[in-house]
């Protein structure tokens, strides 16, 4: 009977090692993890590595590995170095490239944490990280040989946190998976967030096109106690030791809700399976952030909360623009309005035809005047993306624009079941 065991545990690790539990011949089925520091000035950007770690889960497609989208400020790719072919791909955008936007990226250097996830490889391969330029190309940042056997990854068992399923609805593997973290939740309080976050993923699908694609989604939350309740209010003097080191006030705009301490974020993602990670913030006050294939931060018990949710995880999500170009931000000349934005539900009209263009009747005027006639219409809408001038958007009213919008329009509709398609296929 030992022996029967025995030939068991061989045979399982032997068909680990061998990668027959993937529909693919370069990847283990969990994740390796690639930190690093994005480090630099308004003009310049450099790439420092941190760490590389081995993690228990891989929550992605395991046969869709090449992202169709071409979204992000930032691109990365893993390329086997036997063939020298692309066998991943991801884009993302970070805070940094939004600090780089500001008036004090101009006078001093920062650096932002980041982690790249991605399944683990089987072989040597080639890291290249590539920044999209003020013209729109792409050009290399960073590029490093790894050996995914080298002895210097961490191989360390996760600092366990208890997890709960919001929603399951089957495999990671062709699902969309999104992981809920407890910020600012005192111990006493795992109740509350466990509630909190029943709640908040429940708006998520009141509103098309997640309403009809539920069962796309799996849902867990991970309960990461704080030592204080709350979060950080830097403009009113008000700091809490919270897990994550959430904080009000990114870039001195009172309602932008951010955590930056990525590697605690991670580690604590790494309990679950996951694609996206919501930082849900244990707080009465509005606000929150979401940056494409980063983070999506918001707070739990404000009246708005469900529609800063919903907006934030458009652009973590679906990489989905800002529409709204009235408020007050810290961004100084954030797009480039002679070339065409990747966001796809922003236009410049350089090169409208790869946007939304076959969804503008006939009869429709482009640029589309901003009155009742058209407020149910797609359309070309001057104003977005934070300016009044050379950036249009698809619709007068839309969840990206404000929170009094019905929902999102047709074109970010489109976009999101784009998104969804591509992990669920």
């Amino acid at each position: 009977m030992m022996m029967v065991r025995y030939l068991f545990l061989f045979l399982s690790c032997f068909l680990f090692l061998s990668g027959k539990t993937l529909n693919d011949t370069y990847f283990y089925p969990h994740s390796f993890r690639f930190d690093l520091l994005l480090g630099g000035n308004a003009s310049e950007v450099k790439v420092y590595p941190q760490q590389m770690k081995q993690e228990p889960f891989w929550g992605g497609s395991r046969s869709q590995f090449i992202d169709p989208h071409n979204y992000g400020t930032y691109r990365y790719k893993i390329i086997d170095s036997e063939s020298n072919e692309v066998i991943y791909s991801r884009g993302f955008s970070t805070l940094f490239q939004e600090w780089q936007t500001t008036a004090e990226a101009k006078v001093t250097d920062r650096m932002f944490y980041h982690c790249l996830v991605f399944p683990y490889p089987k072989q040597k391969f080639k890291l290249k990280i590539e920044a999209r330029q003020w013209s729109g190309e792409f050009r290399s940042l960073f590029s490093s040989e790894i050996d995914p056997y080298d002895y210097f990854i961490i191989n360390e068992p996760v600092h366990t946190y208890e997890a709960f399923d919001v929603l399951l609805n089957g495999d990671s593997e062709n699902k969309v998976d999104l992981v809920i973290l407890a910020e600012g939740y005192l111990q006493e309080e795992k109740k509350k967030f466990v509630d909190d976050a029943q709640r908040i993923s429940g708006y998520l699908f009141n509103e098309e096109p997640f309403k009809s694609r539920k069962n796309s989604f799996n849902i867990r939350a991970v309960f990461t106690p704080s030592l204080d309740s709350g979060t950080d209010i830097p403009g009113e003097g008000i700091y809490n030791n919270t897990t994550f080191n959430s904080t009000f006030y990114t870039f001195n705009i009172d309602r932008y809700l951010t955590a930056s301490d990525m590697k605690a974020i991670h580690d604590a993602a790494a309990n679950v399976p996951y694609d996206y990670i919501y930082v849900l913030v244990n707080s009465n006050r509005y606000g929150g952030g979401g940056i494409y294939n980063f983070l999506n931060v918001c707070t739990s018990d404000h009246p708005l909360s469900g529609e800063v949710f919903i907006h934030e995880f458009g652009h973590g999500f679906a990489g989905l623009g800002d529409e709204y170009y009235s408020s007050s931000v810290a961004y100084e000349g954030f797009y480039n309005i002679e070339t065409e934005p990747w966001e796809p539900n922003l236009t410049t009209l350089v090169n409208f035809k790869s946007k939304w263009a076959s969804m503008v009747h006939d009869t429709v005027p482009v640029p589309t005047p901003r009155n009742l006639k058209y407020s149910e219409t797609v359309g070309v809408f001057e104003g977005g993306g934070y300016q009044t001038k050379g950036i249009y958007s698809p619709y007068i009213n839309c969840r990206m624009k404000s929170n009094d919008a019905k929902g999102f329009c047709p074109v970010c509709i489109k976009a999101i079941q784009s998104v969804i398609d591509f992990h669920c296929q």
